[in-house]
């Protein structure tokens, strides 16, 4: 990917991942070169800007946080695949919707790499196998730049999206991609769908 920095963090707290992004977004000029992050969060609940607060469990040990991306509620978790794109937008001449598909379709040729056939949704945005939610997608765009990202479910618990209204949908499941196909080591395996991915959003 041309003038793309790609960085893999391992596993670090939303909130500080956050800040970084808000920095970086903030330090920028007209000739900051554009970065990927990919990162796991330990457990979090994740309030979009206009979530409603009563989508999430009043009483739970799992952290919430409402951060400045669209959406709904989410959770991260380990296990999960973030991946942050910090893009100058305006620089490369693409709009937030076609930012949206981009992420969306990059996943779905990802995991059907795998043998997995996945979707997109044009009324709630992210990635969907037979009606269950494999990928979470959301934006924040501030001077013409974007960060926050996508989240991909490879092999985690998925037992604290059972407590919230996934994306503030009452009829959406959450899966996961070793429910959906053979996964040998899971470590090796966000290696291999890492690059996978990156590979995807690069063409």
């Amino acid at each position: 990917m041309n003038e793309i920095r790609v960085r893999d963090l391992g596993r670090r707290p939303l909130a500080a991942v956050w800040a970084d992004m808000q920095g970086f977004t903030d330090r920028r000029d007209e000739g900051t070169g554009d970065e990927i992050w990919f990162v796991e969060h330990p457990p979090v609940y994740t309030l979009g800007l206009n979530a409603d607060t009563g989508h999430v469990p009043e009483n739970t040990d799992i952290e919430v946080v409402r951060i400045d991306r669209g959406g709904q509620v989410t959770y991260h978790g380990p296990g999960q695949l973030v991946c942050y794109v910090l893009l100058n937008i305006k620089r490369l001449g693409l709009g937030v919707r076609t930012l949206v598909e981009t992420l969306e379709t990059a996943v779905i040729d990802t995991v059907a790499s795998y043998g997995v056939q996945a979707r997109a949704r044009r009324d709630a945005p992210g990635v969907y196998v037979g009606g269950r939610k494999l990928a979470a997608v959301g934006l924040r765009i501030r001077r013409g730049c974007s960060y926050h990202g996508i989240a991909v479910n490879l092999e985690m618990d998925l037992a604290p999206f059972k407590r919230i209204r996934p994306c503030g949908l009452d009829d959406v499941e959450v899966t996961q991609l070793s429910d959906l196909c053979d996964i040998a080591g899971p470590a090796r395996f966000r290696a291999d769908f890492e690059q996978r991915l990156l590979d995807r959003l690069a063409a």
